[in-house]
């Protein structure tokens, strides 16, 4: 790190602070995870580079506005841009168009930041009340309601935890949005973290506010493009293990 007196940018003191609380041995206290959620509440589209309402010559998820800003407008398809990851957490931000949908997902022994940074989109979230794993067999059982309905910018940082919150959940955008996405730990198939997709059946009536919840394949329409992350450099530390893929892509 440098040791002058530039200011720190926004995103610079959110990678320091996620490498402090996500690199300790003890999890996360509470006074950790409520200050850094404040402090997610604090961005904006621009902090990364996302020009809220920039309007580009063509449709494109990667084309420059003037101002070398990412043209949130234009953007035709879901695009992820990849801003920092190492081992211990992930910053990115999803970019919707008007209705790009993230189906059912969840976070495998995840916890997860969630910040819509602009524009309205329409979210349902689901807990495993009980589930069923068997090797070779679909993962399945009964999901119970966390959330359904819109949220809308400004609001509120969202916290989803392994087994709370709403870990399963999708995404449908209303308006053109974005939303900031910090996950402590990553996604890794190695480690056993995959992201699995569900298919939702109908509502039990005898039950309500609760579902049936079934593995399903990548749905084969849903695209993600990735985007060149365009915001302030990050001043990683030498030991952390960062891939700088710009192109990296996580659902």
């Amino acid at each position: 790190m440098n040791s002058g007196t530039t200011e720190k940018t926004k995103i610079q003191i959110l990678y320091e602070a996620c490498r402090v609380i996500f690199s300790q041995k003890e999890l996360p206290t509470y006074k950790e995870i409520h200050w850094l959620r404040n402090l997610l509440g604090t961005f904006e589209a621009i902090d990364f580079g996302i020009d809220e309402h920039g309007l580009c010559g063509s449709p494109s998820s990667s084309q420059k506005s003037e101002n070398g800003l990412i043209c949130a407008q234009s953007i035709s398809k879901i695009t992820y841009i990849h801003v920092y990851e190492c081992e211990q957490f992930s910053i990115g931000v999803f970019c919707f168009p008007t209705g790009g949908m993230l189906p059912l997902h969840d976070h495998p022994e995840m916890t997860v930041f969630s910040k819509l940074l602009y524009g309205s989109c329409y979210v349902k979230a689901y807990d495993w009340v009980k589930v069923e794993t068997s090797p070779g067999f679909p993962t399945f059982g009964l999901g119970g309601k966390v959330f359904d309905g819109i949220m809308s910018a400004p609001c509120e940082t969202s916290v989803l935890f392994p087994r709370s919150g709403g870990n399963i959940h999708s995404f449908t955008a209303l308006t053109p949005c974005a939303i900031l996405d910090v996950l402590t730990p990553p996604y890794s198939e190695e480690l056993g973290r995959p992201s699995t997709y569900f298919m939702e059946f109908l509502p039990i009536p005898s039950l309500p506010g609760y579902a049936v919840l079934e593995e399903r394949d990548l749905p084969d329409n849903l695209v993600v493009e990735g985007a060149p992350y365009l915001g302030p450099p990050i001043e990683a530390d030498d030991d952390d293990d960062d891939d700088d893929d710009d192109e990296k892509v996580h659902c």
